[in-house]
C-alpha cells in the first residue's frame, strides 16, 4: 500500500507534466535548436531539394548584425523605464487607496479598475486608436478648436501612445496582485499603529509599502518580460501609423523575419535573443532591488 503512495503524486501530475512538456518545454527546445541550423538549397531553384545544416552562431550573428533589431530592443528599454514604474505607482496607489478604512465601495471600483485586463490586447488598441487618429478624435478636434494641433501617432509620441494603452490595460492586474498581499497583513499591526499616533500617511509609507514589496517585486519582474513582449499594440498601429515599421519591437521583428521573409531559423535566434535581454533585465532588477534591502 505504501508503495503505491510513493507514486500517487506523479500519477496525478501527470496530465499537467506532459501538457508543460508539450506546450512549454518542447516548443522552447525547438526554437533554441532552429536558431543554430540554417536551411541550404540545393541546385539554381532549390529543385534539388533542402537540406538542414549546423550553423553554429550565424543566426546569431545576423540577428546582431540587424541595425532594426537592435534598435528595436533598445526602443524597448527606453519604453520600460519610463511605462513601468508610472503603471507600478498607479497600481500602488490605487491598491492602497482602496484597502484604506475610508475607502467607499471598494468591490466596485476594483472590478472596475480590472475590467481593461479581461479586454484583449487587440480590441483595446482598436478602442483607443479612435481617439488617436485624427478624424475620428474627439480629443483632437477638441484641440483643433483652441489651436492646439495633437497627434498621438507621430514618430515622437506614438512610442507615449502605446504606453497609455498598455498601462490602462494592465494597471489593474497588478493592483490586483498588490491588494492581495496588502490583505495579508495582520490587522494587529494597523491596531498598534493606530495606537502609537500613526496617520493614514505613515501607516501606508511604514507598514504597507515595506510588507508589499515582494508583490512590487514580482510585478514589476512581469512588467519588464511583458514589454519585450510587445507585439499587439504596435501591430494595431501600424495601419495608422508610418512611424511604425516592421521592426517597431523585437516581436515584430522575429515576425517579419519568419513570416515575411521566411528566414525562420533567423527569426528563431532573434527569439531567443528577446528571452535573454527579458531574463537580463529581470536579474539586474531582481539584483538592485535585493542589494537595497540588505
Amino acid at each position: 500500500m505504501t508503495k503505491h503512495l510513493k507514486y500517487t503524486p506523479w500519477v496525478l501530475m501527470a496530465p499537467f507534466l506532459a501538457l508543460f512538456l508539450l506546450t512549454f518545454v518542447l516548443p522552447i527546445l525547438a526554437a533554441v535548436g532552429s536558431s543554430f541550423t540554417k536551411v541550404r538549397r540545393e541546385g539554381l531553384f532549390g529543385e534539388e531539394g533542402v537540406v538542414s545544416e549546423f550553423a553554429w552562431f550565424e543566426n546569431y550573428a545576423q540577428a546582431l548584425a540587424d541595425g532594426g533589431f537592435i534598435a528595436s530592443i533598445g526602443r524597448m528599454v527606453l519604453f520600460g523605464l519610463v511605462q513601468v514604474p508610472i503603471m507600478m505607482l498607479l497600481a500602488t496607489v490605487l491598491a492602497i487607496l482602496l484597502e484604506s478604512a475610508s475607502a467607499r465601495w471598494p468591490g466596485f471600483f476594483r472590478a472596475a479598475y480590472f475590467l481593461p485586463y479581461g479586454i484583449p490586447g487587440v480590441i483595446a488598441t482598436i478602442l483607443w486608436s479612435f481617439l488617436y487618429v485624427p478624424g475620428l478624435s474627439p480629443i483632437i478636434d477638441a484641440a483643433a478648436v483652441v489651436g492646439v494641433e495633437l497627434d498621438f501617432l507621430g514618430p515622437s509620441t506614438v512610442l507615449w501612445s502605446i504606453a497609455n494603452i498598455v498601462t490602462w490595460t494592465y494597471t489593474g492586474y497588478n493592483m490586483m496582485i498588490i491588494i492581495a498581499q496588502l490583505k495579508s497583513i495582520p490587522g494587529e499591526l494597523y491596531e498598534a499603529a493606530r495606537m502609537d499616533g500613526a496617520g493614514s500617511w505613515q501607516v501606508a509609507w511604514k507598514i504597507q509599502l515595506p510588507l508589499i514589496r515582494p508583490a512590487l517585486v514580482l510585478t514589476t519582474v512581469f512588467s519588464i518580460i511583458g514589454t519585450m513582449q510587445l507585439f499587439a499594440e504596435p501591430q494595431v498601429l501600424s495601419t495608422s501609423s508610418p512611424a511604425i515599421d516592421s521592426q517597431y519591437t523585437p516581436n515584430l521583428s522575429a515576425y517579419t523575419t519568419a513570416f515575411a521573409y521566411n528566414a525562420y531559423n533567423a527569426a528563431a535566434a532573434q527569439a531567443v535573443l528577446i528571452a535573454l535581454a527579458a531574463f537580463i533585465l529581470s536579474f539586474a532588477f531582481l539584483r538592485l532591488t535585493n542589494r537595497k534591502s540588505v
